[in-house]
């Protein structure tokens, strides 16, 4: 249900997340969009609410396919980490196939990203018996012409809908991020604007693939 305003709740949403999957395989349901917009808080949100309504569910963040550091630093991109090649777009990918295949209650293990060491952590969650799989990432929603490695991802998400943000709030979130993470205020706002943004428009070329837009708005998301 859709309020006056036209905003909807996190149940509103969770309500709108089909019961498609066939019996046994999992339900995975993309959140797309640029680096900011909140798809982490979304996910974790939505994750909640389908739990209290019993339908299990896990989140499943594409930021565990960061190359590890030393892997960057040996191909001088460590600069560029967050750029669509500096990620395992061939082991995401795996992985999405391992969920779609492995019947529910079998387990496939998940890497996480550890904001803290800013590197990957192998197997930080086991998708074991959750029905429905949330998959959040920058880039679910990018052809192989944009970005080589990741055409194959939207074929393994059932739908995916796309989280969009104004620009000033992706600026302003992202300074924030790359600060309280250790950068000076003059490195936050080069990562910002020499890489950040550059992948946000990259992102927002994807966004008409998506099977919805939301946008937040209050306590709640807008469509469209």
């Amino acid at each position: 249900m859709t309020s006056a305003s036209g905003i909807l709740s996190v149940s509103d949403l969770a309500r709108r997340i089909p019961r498609g999957a066939a019996p046994g395989q999992r339900f995975l349901l993309g959140i797309a969009g640029p680096p900011g917009a909140g798809k982490s808080t979304l996910a974790q949100r939505l994750c909640a609410e389908l739990g209290r309504s019993g339908r299990p569910a896990v989140v499943a963040p594409m930021d565990g396919y960061h190359l590890r550091n030393e892997v960057l630093r040996a191909r001088g991109a460590l600069a560029r980490k967050g750029e669509p090649d500096t990620f395992d777009a061939a082991g995401f990918v795996t992985d999405l196939r391992a969920l779609r295949q492995t019947p529910i209650g079998e387990p496939v293990p998940w890497p996480l990203f550890d904001r803290a060491i800013d590197e990957p952590t192998h197997g930080g969650v086991i998708v074991r018996d959750e029905g429905i799989v949330l998959v959040e990432g920058n880039y679910l929603l990018l052809t192989g012409a944009e970005a080589p490695g990741w055409a194959e991802v939207r074929g393994l998400l059932d739908i995916c809908w796309y989280l969009d943000a104004p620009r000033a709030v992706l600026t302003e979130r992202l300074l924030h991020r790359h600060t309280v993470g250790g950068r000076s205020a003059a490195e936050a706002s080069t990562k910002v604007t020499d890489s950040d943004l550059r992948n946000a428009d990259l992102i927002a070329a994807s966004r008409h693939r998506a099977d919805q837009v939301l946008t937040a708005a209050d306590a709640g998301y807008r469509i469209g």
